[in-house]
């Protein structure tokens, strides 16, 4: 996926990878996040597994993979938390 960004002469354009992939780490509902963001699922998977084995004992936390959808809005892939394991769209 890449989109197209007028550089900052506002001149030409620059082709660039837009993030599809989110990986969202929180430890309130509601709360703080965060977030990370990557144009490559095999990445994000890393990514999200990473921070399940560093952050995924914690009682509170939520950790979601999402991609994001054509109108810009975040559709999760997959979610882990302590008590619930692993969730898979």
């Amino acid at each position: 996926m890449t989109g197209r960004v007028v550089d900052r002469s506002g001149v030409g354009t620059v082709t660039e990878p837009v993030a599809a992939y989110r990986v969202t780490l929180r430890f309130l509902p509601g709360g703080p996040a965060v977030t990370g963001d990557w144009s490559d699922l095999a990445t994000a998977e890393e990514k999200w597994r990473a921070d399940i084995g560093v952050y995924g004992s914690h009682p509170t936390a939520v950790i979601t993979l999402a991609e994001q959808l054509p109108d810009g809005d975040w559709r999760p892939l997959a979610e882990w938390t302590r008590d619930g394991g692993e969730w898979r769209a």
